[in-house]
């Protein structure tokens, strides 16, 4: 049987941590940091965890990351 192909946006965007949840990085620090407060700035650090629904549809994009 051929292998199922994985997403390459996803690959490149998400990852799966060690308990199966999904680890993203904070939306909204691309580009427009000047019109932004600076609360959001600071809560926008690092990563976070996807809820269950998103990870659903992310892990069905990642099938050999699980």
């Amino acid at each position: 049987m051929p292998k199922m192909k994985t997403k390459s946006s996803a690959k490149k965007r998400f990852k799966i941590s060690a308990t199966g949840k999904v680890i993203a990085s904070q939306a909204g620090k691309q580009h427009g940091m000047i019109k932004r407060s600076n609360k959001f700035l600071r809560n926008a650090r690092g990563t976070t965890t996807l809820c269950s629904a998103d990870a659903k549809i992310i892990k069905g994009f990642m099938p050999y990351d699980r």
